[in-house]
């Protein structure tokens, strides 16, 4: 660990699609950024869910033409690594101390001040949906918006405490094994892409399997770990007041969480996404569903996909851009009620 807490940059940066990583030693440790697109741009900083990196969590959306042109059109992206899940990571030192959520937290308000980001706005998967909840009720200052996919809020249940620990004991002692794959697997897709005895898999949980063998099984041992060990967060959900996107697919073992959370947060500020036959990885299994709501919530920042405006690009993002009646999930297009789709959403 280290006691600094001024971040800085080593000299150790990679362009991965036209990206570059930024290795930022944080007084929590080292955390991997790659960042993508036109630093003048408001932020949009990415978490992924365990085990997982930008490049397997948030590649299908990101490669989706539609989201792709609505998100790179509007932000610079800055996709954050929990610690040693970046590509070709190293195993962590076994003395280090083990990480917490709030440490976990911490290092993105340092991140953010390295590269000298105001408010951002954020989007995580289940663990890192949690990460960044918690850091927009630490520093919320410093969070505009969040879009959160299949989100935790509450402390494990006794099933998901006993399951970590079974994933716990397999990577302890197995590594990223073919049982510890399929615990994974099953935590982020549905079973329609999972395949079976007569269906094969599909080609995106085949190239996550892949993606799992490059992870160091200690480093995933150590969030695992800092997500089992998480506090309950339900009570100051109330707290936030920046606007609130949650997308859950309705196969994911986190349903009820995200329709716990929904239930608790200021229903002006919220609203909430079910996507039918789906895992908790939307971003991965079914992109093309979370188009049209993100349309509609980023409208309230004044921002739009290039084919709506003819001007400049770079909008403002600020919440003087939101008028009031764009505060309420009727204006943004969404049922009050939680809409079910496979594909696209009418609006």
């Amino acid at each position: 660990m280290f006691e600094s807490n001024d971040s800085l940059s080593v000299d150790m940066e990679k362009i991965y699609l036209g990206g570059k990583e930024h290795h930022i030693r944080t007084g929590r440790g080292f955390v991997s950024v790659i960042v993508y697109g036109d630093h003048d741009k408001p932020a949009l900083v990415t978490y992924p869910d365990l085990a997982l990196n930008h490049m397997s969590c948030f590649q299908g959306l990101f490669f989706c033409p539609e989201a792709a042109s609505l998100l790179l059109h509007n932000f610079c992206i800055y996709h954050i690594s929990p610690p040693g899940h970046e590509l070709g990571a190293a195993a962590i030192f076994p003395d280090d101390s083990l990480p917490s959520v709030e440490d976990l937290a911490d290092q993105i308000i340092e991140v953010l001040n390295f590269f000298g980001l105001g408010a951002v706005m954020c989007m995580g998967v289940t663990a890192g949906a949690y990460i960044l909840t918690l850091f927009a009720m630490k520093y919320r200052e410093r969070v505009l918006g969040l879009i959160l996919v299949s989100p935790l809020c509450k402390a494990p249940s006794w099933t998901e405490w006993f399951y970590n620990k079974v994933m716990s004991n397999l990577l302890y002692f197995y590594g990223i094994c073919g049982l510890m794959k399929e615990c994974l697997l099953q935590r982020y897709f549905s079973k329609e892409v999972r395949g079976s005895a007569e269906v094969p898999e599909s080609d995106i949980v085949q190239a996550c399997r892949k993606l799992l063998d490059e992870r160091q099984s200690i480093n995933v041992l150590r969030f695992l770990q800092a997500i089992n060990r998480r506090p309950d967060i339900t009570d100051g959900l109330k707290s936030l007041r920046c606007r609130m996107l949650i997308f859950v697919g309705d196969s994911s073992p986190f349903h009820s969480e995200a329709l716990h959370m929904t239930a608790k947060l200021d229903r002006r500020f919220s609203a909430l996404v079910e996507v039918q036959a789906c895992g908790s990885m939307v971003t991965e299994e079914q992109p093309h569903a979370m188009l049209i709501p993100m349309e509609y919530f980023f409208m309230g920042y004044g921002l739009y996909r290039p084919c709506l405006v003819s001007d400049s690009p770079r909008s403002p993002l600020s919440p003087s851009c939101i008028s009031p009646e764009l505060l309420s999930p009727e204006s943004m297009g969404l049922k009050l009620k939680p809409i079910k789709t496979r594909i696209s959403l009418e609006v």
